[in-house]
């Protein structure tokens, strides 16, 4: 179970749902608030997440709030800085292999899967206070 800030549990009961466009083709997907803010502050955010690491973060039940993704965003900004070019980025419970360039994160662990866990080619980590 993660700790802190991070929820380790599925989100409590959905507000309300809107119909949101699915495709081109005019079909629709129901898709409720929660979700929509939340598709939302990972295409805004200054951090992207790769189809792998956002499937790592869904299974393990991870989710970040903005100011978290803001914090995690200011860690690649210094790791930016110093030249890295791919880190891993610890945060809390959670440890990321980003790619700095690119801003992506390309996997993501929780602590349990971290455990006894070697993380290659990386050239930098960076801890997020």
């Amino acid at each position: 179970m993660l700790v802190g800030h991070l929820a380790a549990s599925r989100p409590g009961p959905v507000q309300g749902r809107r119909t949101y466009p699915a495709s081109s083709d005019g079909g629709t997907a129901a898709v409720s608030e929660s979700e929509k803010s939340f598709r939302t502050l990972l295409e805004e955010a200054r951090l992207k997440f790769s189809h792998h690491a956002a499937q790592r973060l869904e299974q393990r039940g991870i989710r970040f709030q903005p100011e978290q993704l803001d914090r995690i965003a200011s860690a690649i900004d210094q790791a930016e800085a110093k030249g890295a070019k791919d880190s891993l980025v610890l945060y809390r419970d959670v440890a990321m292999i980003v790619n700095v360039p690119n801003r992506t994160v390309v996997t993501a662990l929780d602590g349990t899967s971290m455990r006894e866990h070697v993380f290659t080619q990386i050239d930098s980590a960076v801890v997020v206070g």
